[in-house]
């Protein structure tokens, strides 16, 4: 399984895109690892890049059937920026292409869920990979037409999912705009200043916290949630950490409680920008800190 290892952070990612989730994508890999290593001896000895990526392929389309498909994907979990770095051109592998932000956004991976499995991946392998269309029949053991069919289904219904502004998610990671309305969101926070707070906000911003189905739109909604969380009776005080999330902006929240003497991991926010404010706040727990390269303590 060695000779494989080389691929696991790309076909990570590829997983990812299939499934939304960080721990599923895990488990992808390894089972296609596991299924790549039994076969081995039927392996021809030629591309064995693609060999592995038609078996995680094909790996996450049976996860996916077993999934309802729908744009508010409760599993959605975030990816670490550092570790989408690890996906990059090397002369080994020229072909390989640097994670951009506009297929590993969010939304982008919400919307990609109410796909059904085989459209999901033949939209991938054609705008992701890059792949031609007899490739995309090998990866998905069809004819050339019914890939082609997948893929032209799969770009009308993602059209319907998606919001009409993508063009602007094209910078690779977050702007220097973004990293200054990300500083100004956590002054607020540790401040405790709800208005300053909705001063950075969109008028129409949405909160999401997957996995529990609650949401929240517009200002006024999220003004209760300040109001708790910042309030008199809040829990307690608040200390924010800066990363970034999916090429996106996000910010590590840690509360310490009365009568604690540290802030402990609390939740991550990862921040969507549309016009110079937050457009939309994606909620996650902190499960995911290591990968982050975050503490989950600070003094």
């Amino acid at each position: 399984m060695t000779d494989f290892e080389q691929y696991r952070r790309e076909l990570h990612v590829h997983c990812y895109r299939m499934l939304a989730s960080y721990e599923q994508a895990e488990d992808a890999v390894q089972e296609t690892f596991l299924k790549a290593w039994r076969g081995r001896d039927g392996f021809d000895g030629g591309n064995t890049r693609a060999w592995l990526y038609k078996i995680a392929t094909n790996v996450c389309v049976d996860q996916a059937r077993s999934a309802t498909a729908r744009t508010e994907v409760a599993w959605l979990t975030p990816y670490p920026d550092r570790e989408l770095d690890e996906v990059a051109p090397t002369a080994q592998e020229p072909h390989v292409v640097a994670v951009a932000r506009e297929t590993i956004e969010l939304a982008f991976l919400a919307a990609l869920q109410v796909l059904p499995g085989r459209q999901r991946a033949a939209l991938l392998a054609r705008e992701v990979l890059g792949m031609p269309a007899a490739e995309i029949a090998d990866l998905l053991g069809v004819s050339v037409a019914a890939a082609n069919s997948a893929l032209q289904r799969a770009r009308a219904t993602l059209r319907d999912h998606l919001p009409a502004r993508r063009d602007d998610w094209a910078a690779r990671e977050p702007t220097a705009a973004e990293r200054d309305l990300l500083a100004r969101f956590i002054d607020a926070h540790e401040r405790c200043d709800a208005p300053a707070a909705l001063a950075v906000a969109a008028e129409d911003i949405r909160v999401t916290m997957p996995p529990n189905p609650l949401r929240f739109d517009g200002r006024d909604a999220i003004a209760g949630l300040l109001e708790r969380a910042f309030g008199p009776d809040r829990d307690g005080d608040w200390r924010l950490l800066p990363t970034t999330a999916n090429r996106m902006p996000a910010a590590a929240s840690y509360l310490r409680r009365p009568g604690d003497t540290e802030f402990r991991a609390f939740k991550l926010d990862v921040l969507r920008v549309e016009a110079g404010l937050i457009a939309e706040i994606t909620t996650f727990g902190y499960a995911l800190f290591d990968h982050f390269g975050l503490p989950t303590r600070l003094p």
